[in-house]
């Protein structure tokens, strides 16, 4: 009751203005004070029509009170201050539903500051000040306000628990280690705390790794954010220059042929002018002819008649054909055909390119690429017609079926000039860029390479320079009757699978994943490679002679 009291003088010296003890104290016409600052400032400018009220219980007066020292109170707070007493505590110093209250103080209790794990109680400012005053709580420990403390306490015996059972993992007292836990592996709590902490700062230090880990992933994945927008900018600014050229190409060659047609146009119409004033200056010749004859016909005198009759029934050739004739509206139809044809090879080449640009947009996979496909039917899926490059390939192999196949031959096919051919391999690339996912089929006959090369590739010298699967820009299968070898950078790595005719590739460039598969009634892998692709790939091949015949590779059609 006592510090109760000692409350209820703090806050009756108190201003409610500032919940601090008055300075200067002032008392208005109501009869409740304040410091001079605080109520002048609270009343604001000095203004005749303003009402001013008391901020507690809100009387009014008409004329702005005059505020004067009220001296008896300020020597009254002089006093209270030499004696010690201190401004009562602003409400947010008192413990509310949240917080730890101290265990000492009487009626509304102070905050915590700190807790006591040795008296198991928590303290506020004033009341923790005898630990650090008296010798004799100098060992207590202090933590933070806890709630908690309680729990500290054997429930059994109503001790502190300073003890700890490794034998049931369990908090105990020094009674408990006596008693029931008599003969069980114990520790202090001490011990057992340094132990754990030690556990504890590892799996922190494995958390913060995770965390690092994670700050980095989520750093990539802002970049890859802005790489797919550049990526996506350049590529619909790159489209759209490719088919304004196409526009371009087409409405270029919709001129040549709307001139072409212009000119052929003024020819025809010129020679038809021709032949029709031909004809006006006969049908005029004619005229003057028959106005002569009948003339003649009227003549009386015979021997006139008979004498002119020679020259006038003299009649010239004609200068056209009676077989001539006309073809209306017809005479431009075949090109009319024509460029119709070449509209619907067009509208063919489109829609089958179409698909492939369609799968190559939903392709596009950021670091969160798809396992790869188990299946034949799965790998389908990304299955893409490769056709090879005459422009690459080698003068002893012969390419047929629309360039899916190429052989071996005996004799050096008649291939013109160009930089690209392979001059000394036997050798051919695909026309066809490889990137995002892709799979194709190779049926072989004889002694094949299948493999996948940067378009930078050389095409002369040895075949270390420029040979599949012997430097570090091609990759490849070597397949023969009845072994397989993979090849890279010089270094040849055996393999081991079923033989077969057939062999699949798959392709991830992304995730730099190629993958080769042995294919009859199912698929097995031969080999795969994981790696980071820098630039798109071209699907090859290499054929070897084989007896009186060469090797020979197709790229197949997959349904």
């Amino acid at each position: 009751m006592a510090q109760k009291g000692v409350e209820l003088d703090r806050e009756s010296f108190s201003c409610s203005i500032c919940l601090d003890l008055l300075k200067d104290p002032v008392t208005i016409p109501c009869g409740h004070s304040y410091c001079m600052e605080c109520i002048q400032s609270f009343w604001g400018e000095e203004d005749e029509e303003k009402i001013h009220s008391c901020p507690q219980c809100r009387q009014t007066f008409t004329a702005r009170p005059v505020l004067v020292k009220n001296t008896m109170l300020a020597a009254l707070m002089e006093e209270l201050k030499r004696s010690g007493l201190q401004a009562a505590p602003a409400d947010h110093c008192y413990a509310g539903a949240e917080d730890v209250a101290c265990d000492v103080c009487t009626g509304r209790k102070l905050k915590a500051v700190k807790s006591c794990l040795f008296c198991v109680a928590s303290f506020c400012e004033q009341h923790l000040q005898f630990h650090y005053d008296s010798a004799a709580f100098k060992k207590h420990k202090l933590v933070d306000p806890s709630k908690t403390l309680q729990d500290n306490m054997c429930s059994r015996h109503d001790e502190v628990m300073k003890m700890f059972c490794r034998t049931d993992q369990q908090c105990i007292c020094f009674l408990c280690s006596v008693d029931q836990h008599k003969g069980h592996d114990t520790v202090s709590a001490a011990a057992e705390r340094t132990e754990r902490q030690r556990e504890l700062e590892e799996s922190r230090q494995i958390i913060q790794q995770r965390i690092q880990d994670a700050e980095k992933d989520v750093k990539l994945l802002e970049q890859e954010v802005k790489n797919i927008h550049v990526s996506a900018d350049q590529t619909v600014e790159d489209c759209e220059k490719t088919f304004s050229q196409l526009i371009r190409l087409l409405q270029e060659r919709s001129r040549d042929v709307e001139q072409q047609v212009r000119s052929q146009q003024q020819t025809e119409v010129s020679r038809v002018r021709e032949l029709q004033e031909k004809l006006e200056q006969e049908i005029a010749e004619l005229k003057r002819t028959d106005g002569q004859l009948e003339q003649l016909s009227h003549t009386e005198d015979h021997t006139e008649f008979l004498l002119s009759f020679p020259s006038l029934s003299a009649l010239s050739e004609s200068t056209h054909s009676s077989s001539f004739h006309t073809a209306p509206l017809r005479y431009f139809e075949d090109v009319t055909a024509a460029v119709s044809e070449a509209r619907d090879k067009l509208q063919d080449i489109l829609s089958e390119t179409w698909t492939n640009i369609s799968l190559r947009v939903t392709e596009v996979d950021v670091l969160l690429s798809q396992p790869e496909p188990t299946t034949r039917a799965a790998f389908f899926r990304y299955s893409c017609e490769l056709t090879l490059d005459p422009n690459t390939v080698n003068q002893r192999l012969l390419l047929s079926d629309g360039n899916r196949k190429v052989t071996h031959m005996m004799t050096e096919q008649s291939y013109s000039g160009h930089p690209d051919r392979f001059t000394t391999l036997w050798q051919v690339l695909s026309r066809e860029n490889l990137t995002g996912r892709c799979y194709w089929e190779v049926e072989m006959r004889g002694d094949v390479l299948v493999a996948v090369a940067y378009k930078n590739i050389s095409r002369v010298g040895n075949w270390t320079v420029s040979g599949f699967g012997n430097n570090d820009k091609s990759w490849a299968l070597r397949c023969s009757s009845n072994s397989y070898s993979f090849h890279h950078n010089n270094v040849q790595t055996p393999v081991s699978g079923p033989p077969s005719s057939r062999v699949g590739v798959f392709l991830d460039h992304t995730a730099g994943i190629l993958s080769f598969y042995s294919v009859s009634e199912t698929m097995t892998l031969l080999h795969r490679v994981q790696t980071t692709f820098t630039q798109p790939l071209l699907a090859g091949v290499w054929c070897n002679s084989w007896f009186l015949s060469g090797s020979s590779a197709e790229f197949m059609k997959l349904k």
